[in-house]
């Protein structure tokens, strides 16, 4: 196990904010996005307070990027933070190549291409960074490595690291949706922060069984969550509703619509219980939540401010819809929590 970063490390870091945009869909992600709603949702982020940007070059093969550095031109820039990720190289298409989609639709013409190396990592960074119009990135992740551990090992990490040391960018990690995985990379690298994906909601404790958090708190490593609606169930659990991407069970969705129900009860939304429960740890400083329209940005700035009484979550556990060994949320000082209101 690699020594703990110290925490005057991350104390000079910019704060990451509570609520942050994942902008898989201003990548096209399963549906075209005009240039204008695009520049719109950023921007409807900026005034709601979300001034945490996630992106990627997966994330319609460069387009998320160029978007978001377009909507982002003539903001000042430490006004917000900057989150992507290397691993995937992008490429020109060859002649008569056609790349896969990968959920995303209407892409510029870039094939993906896994590259650990140390000159893949840096030449990634700098291609977001063109794409994002600006000479440093805040945070910047090894993407989905769940696959290719030896290639982290060997050249991934040292190369992401170097980076960090030359403070191009600020904070490294990993960001993936397996917990376990995670939570041995945070014990055998100088991770200052993971992004954790559909593992620590309302319906899925696995970064708690698998170790994640613990190992998080242990060692002083951040934790961003992603996926807190679990593809769509805790957003609207009804038949037909997804979740980690595919039809939810029956049983799945019986167990939010009783959540729901227990919400209900305590005139909260499901969907604000779902944004606060991963606060419950300390670990966790930020959740990034996608938008394909600016009003589910504002929906989500609202709820993330939303009142929620602690006996709504006890009464979760009374009725065994939380575990009782789970950490619960407490509530947020009273100028950050809206009254109850519809």
């Amino acid at each position: 196990m690699s020594p703990a970063r110290h925490a005057g490390d991350a104390g000079r870091q910019p704060r990451i904010a509570r609520l942050g945009l994942g902008c898989a869909q201003l990548g096209n992600l399963g549906a075209p996005m005009a240039e204008e709603a695009a520049h719109a949702i950023v921007h409807t982020a900026l005034e709601a307070g979300c001034t945490h940007f996630d992106t990627a070059p997966h994330y319609g093969a460069g387009l998320s990027e160029q978007r978001l550095g377009r909507a982002l031109s003539g903001v000042p820039r430490r006004s917000y933070t900057l989150a992507t990720k290397v691993g995937r190289r992008l490429r020109p298409l060859a002649p008569g190549e056609r790349a896969a989609g990968e959920g995303f639709v209407d892409t510029p013409p870039y094939a993906r291409e896994w590259d650990f190396s140390r000159d893949g990592i840096h030449r990634t960074l700098e291609a977001s960074m063109r794409r994002l119009g600006t000479d440093h990135i805040e945070v910047a992740f090894l993407h989905d490595v769940e696959h290719h551990l030896p290639e982290v090992r060997t050249t991934g990490f040292a190369a992401l690291a170097e980076l960090r040391d030359q403070h191009v960018v600020g904070r490294i990690g990993f960001g993936m949706n397996f917990s376990d995985v995670l939570a041995r990379l945070v014990a055998e690298f100088d991770v200052d922060v993971v992004l954790c994906a559909g593992r620590w909601t309302l319906l899925d404790r696995s970064a708690w069984d698998d170790g994640l958090l613990s190992v998080c708190e242990e060692r002083g490593t951040a934790v961003v969550v992603g996926g807190v609606y679990n593809s769509g169930i805790l957003a609207d659990p009804r038949p037909g509703s997804h979740y980690d991407y595919r039809p939810a069970s029956a049983q799945l969705l019986r167990r939010a619509q009783q959540m729901a129900d227990v919400c209900e009860r305590y005139g909260v939304p499901l969907r604000a219980a779902a944004l606060r429960f991963p606060f419950g740890h300390p670990s966790v400083v930020s959740a990034v939540v996608g938008a394909a329209a600016p009003e589910e940005v504002r929906d989500n700035a609202r709820l993330t401010r939303r009142r929620i009484p602690t006996a709504l979550w006890q009464q979760l556990v009374a009725e065994g819809l939380l575990d009782d060994d789970l950490p619960l949320p407490t509530p947020l000082p009273s100028r950050s929590e809206e009254q109850d209101q519809p």
